[in-house]
């Protein structure tokens, strides 16, 4: 029988749920809103049957590998339960796992989203490109998220929340995170940092992006990088900052964890060619380590650092093949991606 998965994404706004087979790749795709007003057995509810009609759908002479479900963490594992994740109100506590396999009968298997986005660039971006098993993912969203993959599967810690690099001290002095610390690298390589950021900015009379925030559209990450990209130089400063903060944590992570590949994926990373300058700048200064294996010396196997290849089907990717690299298969790397 043909072996195929069921994963979810779920995301404060969408809730993505999908059938994937290693030849096909996605072979369908149900999106609904995350009725996060409707309460969080309701958004279960709507998960759970858009599973159970995709079971139905395909089926039919087709082994089922597992369903794999992505979540915003902080996620303990493997109890499956939610701490306070900033993007789904009043879920602290929830028992997930165990309400899904209620409604089910039968295992799922889940993943901090972070961690899934990594995986799914490991297996089916730049890891598989440059035959590449373990590298480590900064993914720039609303916040930072970090997942750790080491031999083809992902590095949980001993709780499950091993990846939170996005929490690590840039500025011990910096502005106040909604972790409890000061001056975290989310707080400068966000999109909301960014945005912030540029706020700052028109306070110092930046009248480029002062006039940008008249727009209908305000402040987005997309139109600050198209105006840094114009010339506008108070504009690239923020780019600047970001890419420096970027720099001093991921000079950080490749002195701790000495991987081959550290990939830079979300939607700020489409500013990479505004951020990488500074970012660059500041691995080289800081870790000895990147020094001595970057690309073009004397290292047989080099410390990469690159924009991610995949896009925003990342974390659903990565959910539907979580189920095979927990099974005793083929190299995943083998999956043919069909978005």
């Amino acid at each position: 029988m043909t072996p195929f998965s069921i994963g979810v994404d779920l995301g404060g706004t969408n809730l993505r749920i999908a059938a994937y087979s290693q030849d096909l790749g996605l072979l369908e795709t149900i999106l609904l809103p995350t009725r996060l007003a409707a309460g969080r057995n309701a958004v279960v509810d709507d998960m759970c049957d858009a599973i159970l009609r995709l079971l139905k759908t395909h089926g039919a002479g087709r082994e089922l590998m597992g369903i794999g479900i992505g979540t915003p963490g902080p996620l303990e594992l493997p109890e499956g339960k939610l701490h306070s994740p900033p993007n789904l109100p009043g879920w602290d506590g929830f028992e997930l796992r165990r309400r899904i396999e209620g409604i089910l009968g039968q295992q799922v298997t889940l993943e901090s989203d972070a961690n899934l986005a990594a995986l799914a660039e490991c297996m089916l971006g730049r890891g598989r490109s440059l035959g590449i098993d373990s590298l480590c993912m900064l993914t720039l969203g609303t916040g930072i998220g970090n997942g750790i993959i080491l031999g083809g599967r992902v590095w949980h810690g001993t709780t499950g929340m091993a990846g939170e690099a996005g929490h690590m001290t840039i500025w011990p002095e910096g502005p106040a995170c909604g972790c409890g610390s000061n001056g975290c690298l989310e707080m400068y390589a966000s999109a909301t940092a960014v945005n912030r950021l540029a706020r700052e900015a028109i306070v110092a009379d930046a009248k480029g992006i002062a006039a940008l925030a008249d727009m209908p559209g305000g402040i987005t990450a997309r139109e600050l990088a198209k105006l840094a990209e114009s010339g506008d130089q108070d504009a690239k400063g923020v780019f600047d900052l970001a890419g420096r903060a970027l720099g001093i944590g991921l000079a950080g992570l490749v002195n701790t964890l000495n991987l081959p590949l550290y990939v830079v994926g979300g939607g700020l990373a489409n500013a990479w060619d505004l951020l990488s300058p500074s970012l660059f700048a500041e691995v080289h200064r800081r870790s000895y380590v990147y020094r001595l294996t970057q690309p073009g010396g004397a290292a047989a196997n080099g410390t990469r650092i690159m924009p991610a290849e995949l896009g925003a089907d990342s974390g659903l990717l990565g959910a539907c093949i979580l189920p095979f690299t927990l099974a005793d298969r083929s190299p995943i790397r083998s999956t043919a991606v069909n978005v």
